[in-house]
């Protein structure tokens, strides 16, 4: 007689592979240019990616050193803002402005108000209510 063997049905959690050193360096460059958009100080850049200022201006400079998986995680938040913004709102400048303005979602402070906060959760807190509002979940 046969022994049928017992199959998992159980759904498996989505997984996406790490982000590699080159991708999470190609998001820096990319996050770099935003920080220009957003018309962030050096001081805030560098609160949103966890880091000391002078790292930041040196990474500003030569490039990035190794990237943690927390910042390679802020790194991924902030494009995911950035890509929410750009399907939100037609003119892309309409979008960097709201970076700064004023929004009752987060009690009248600014989603850089909630983002410099310092944490990557506040980050996340900003991206779920982009995608939120842009029908992504």
């Amino acid at each position: 007689m046969l022994a049928l063997q017992p199959v998992d049905t159980a759904p498996q959690a989505f997984r996406p592979d790490p982000i590699t050193q080159e991708e999470a360096a190609a998001m820096f460059r990319a996050a770099r240019g935003l920080f220009g958009k957003w018309e962030l100080t050096d001081e805030q850049a560098a609160t949103l990616l966890d880091m000391p200022v002078r790292s930041f201006r040196r990474w500003k400079a030569e490039g990035p050193g190794r990237i943690s998986r927390d910042g390679s995680a802020r790194l991924s938040n902030l494009m995911g803002i950035h890509k929410a913004l750009r399907i939100i709102f037609s003119e892309a400048q309409r979008g960097y402005a709201w970076i700064k303005a004023g929004n009752t979602a987060f009690a009248g402070s600014s989603a850089l108000d909630v983002m410099l906060g310092g944490e990557l959760t506040d980050i996340m807190r900003v991206r779920r209510y982009l995608d939120a509002e842009r029908g992504a979940w």
